[in-house]
């Protein structure tokens, strides 16, 4: 088995609307092993962006940890947070968040400018992300100049471009066309072959969480059941029985 890379424990998150308290997570606990993909699946308001939120340490629980590696993030320290996020967690989103004044190699450079890391070396990497997913041709495109697939590759190159230990994408395929969807999970399957880095990634769709290892199914705050493929080859048909016997 492959050393846990990610593990959160009785993690707990409820949002407050005046006097009342919403619960959303509820003592969960999950674990992604390095070089792993876990999708995450539930219905809409189940939690599954506060989780991930959670882990990259934009939100703070209200109890519980998280554990990346071998440290456990602190969300008392605002620095801190944001030194993981910038080094240790990459982030996919749904509504891609390209910055529209910046180029699309601009918008991959980010993460190096902000660092003021930026020099050939890590141009190149820049450059061979881009390669990678397909978006040679659109360097010194603007986003308003993107299709939404296309903002959506950047994106990810962005996310990836530091070389991250884990991979978060929230709904990275919810805005794109069917091909641009395959593409892009092919993309994040790649991702954990060769990079090595780990992927957590939530959606509703069936036929892209099928791409994972390991299916988690979110429900009523916590991990309710789970399907591991342990080497078969995990179908759509499967996930979308699994979610109907939950409810979900």
């Amino acid at each position: 088995m492959a050393p846990t890379l990610l593990q959160v424990s009785d993690l707990s998150k409820c949002y407050r609307l005046g006097s009342s308290h919403i619960p959303v997570l509820e003592r969960l606990e999950l674990r992604v092993a390095a070089t792993e993909m876990v999708a995450i699946m539930g219905p809409s308001g189940s939690g599954k962006t506060t989780l991930l939120n959670c882990i990259s340490g934009i939100d703070a629980p209200d109890s519980g940890s998280v554990r990346l590696g071998d440290r456990t993030i602190d969300y008392t320290s605002e620095v801190e947070r944001t030194q993981l996020r910038r080094h240790h967690i990459g982030m996919v989103f749904q509504f891609f968040n390209l910055i529209p004044t910046l180029t699309v190699e601009e918008n991959v450079r980010l993460p190096f400018l902000i660092a003021k890391e930026d020099d050939p070396q890590r141009l190149n990497r820049v450059q061979s992300l881009l390669q990678e997913v397909g978006m040679t041709q659109r360097l010194h495109h603007f986003p308003s100049q993107l299709s939404g697939g296309e903002m959506q590759l950047v994106s990810i190159a962005r996310a990836l471009v530091h070389a991250p230990e884990l991979l978060l994408a929230d709904e990275p395929t919810g805005n794109v066309n069917p091909q641009v969807g395959r593409s892009i999970m092919r993309i994040l399957r790649n991702t954990t072959a060769h990079a090595g880095t780990g992927v957590l990634m939530a959606t509703h769709s069936p036929e892209h969480a099928a791409w994972a290892d390991r299916v988690c199914f979110l429900k009523d705050g916590a991990i309710c059941a789970q399907i591991a493929q342990h080497g078969e080859v995990q179908n759509a048909a499967r996930i979308h029985s699994k979610l109907l016997e939950l409810g979900i």
